[in-house]
């Protein structure tokens, strides 16, 4: 049976690099000789610009309910037809954390430096960023819930993660980056049991501690730091930074899903937003894209070897300068795309380790 890959659009660049991803995985499923499935969408998910566009707030809060409703019924439909994954592009925040809170996801990142490691877990299922807006005259309230049970399979899946990530050798330093002041002590208690029950040391942190941690000490060979959205979105571009050496334009980052009726099922999407300033200019940086539509054909799609010749290929065109504008260029995405497509070689006549 062949391997199918859902799909997931949503609007501003979103439809440019859905064909990005198309062709890209079509490259390397004939490269590899195997067929790869694609299950689209039928629905194209709202921007947080393009439902702006639509009205006021009664209206945007009927469309992200409507764009969360079905995109939550297209993962649990792809989930329950063994649909490994899917890719998607970006969709307004409101809609998404509806959808991360129910069906408890994590996001996962990995920065390495060579010296280093840090794997990055970013709690999508609970927290500030999570929850329902009670509108009243002049104000909004958000009503948002931290749990016991959510917070256990959090730490699981890091250390989980963790052992797959480094499997000969121990972590080093686990933390956890939460506001757990304003808590009254539940999370600090929650997180000593999981602590005992897994036989680790996880150190809870303040996120001006970790911070400040981070710049004193900089990261141990291998790092788990398990994190509230609320510290994770806005210090990923500064992680990126310091211990990544990459632009998020060019990166992408896994959604793994806990809640048992979906689990196993991995969303990967572009770390950068929806750029809707950049809709139907084909000047969108497609880097993100393909290095996910790589990653998602070589661990899902039975094309070994696939990041690999993606990132030969990358670096190729990169040093002839075909770069979309925001990288210092002055090609446009499909001409990327094109130039990229062109240099990839058939995994017969690569050499190991080039």
């Amino acid at each position: 049976m062949k391997p199918v890959i859902g799909l997931a659009v949503g609007r501003g660049t979103g439809p440019e690099l859905a064909v990005v991803f198309d062709r890209v995985l079509a490259a390397l499923a004939e490269l590899s000789g195997v067929e790869i499935g694609v299950a689209r969408s039928p629905r194209t998910y709202h921007s947080y610009h393009s439902l702006r566009a639509e009205g006021g707030m009664s209206r945007v809060r009927e469309l992200t309910r409507e764009d969360a409703d079905h995109y939550e019924r297209f993962c649990r439909t792809q989930a329950g037809l063994g649909t490994p994954a899917i890719f998607r592009t970006a969709v307004n925040a409101q809609s998404l954390y509806l959808v991360r809170e129910r069906l408890q996801a994590v996001k996962v990142d990995v920065l390495t430096t060579p010296s280093s490691s840090l794997l990055l877990v970013r709690d999508e299922a609970q927290g500030f960023y999570t929850g329902e807006n009670r509108h009243r005259p002049g104000a909004v309230d958000r009503t948002t819930t931290f749990s016991r049970a959510v917070t256990e399979k959090v730490v699981a899946f890091a250390l989980e993660r963790a052992r797959r990530e480094w499997p000969d050798h121990e972590v080093d330093r686990i933390v956890m980056a939460y506001k757990f002041h304003l808590l009254d002590g539940a999370l600090d208690d929650w997180v000593a049991e999981s602590a005992l029950r897994h036989g680790v040391e996880i150190t809870l942190s303040q996120p001006d501690t970790v911070n400040r941690n981070l710049v004193e000490h900089g990261l141990a060979p291998r790092t788990v730091i398990i994190a509230g959205n609320e510290w994770a979105d806005i210090m990923h571009v500064v992680l990126l930074d310091r211990f990544g050496s990459e632009k998020q334009e060019n990166r992408y980052t896994e959604n793994v899903h806990l809640h048992p009726e979906v689990s196993g099922l991995v969303e990967y999407q572009t770390v950068h937003g929806s750029a809707d300033d950049l809709e139907g200019r084909d000047v969108v940086n497609p880097t993100a894209t393909i290095r996910a539509t790589a990653a998602i054909a070589e661990r899902h799609g039975r094309c070994a070897g696939a990041v690999r010749r993606v990132e030969a290929a990358l670096e190729a065109i990169g040093a002839r300068g075909v770069l979309t504008p925001d990288l210092g260029g002055t090609h446009s995405t499909t001409a990327v795309v094109d130039a990229l497509l062109a240099e990839l070689q058939p995994a017969s006549t690569l050499v190991a380790g080039s």
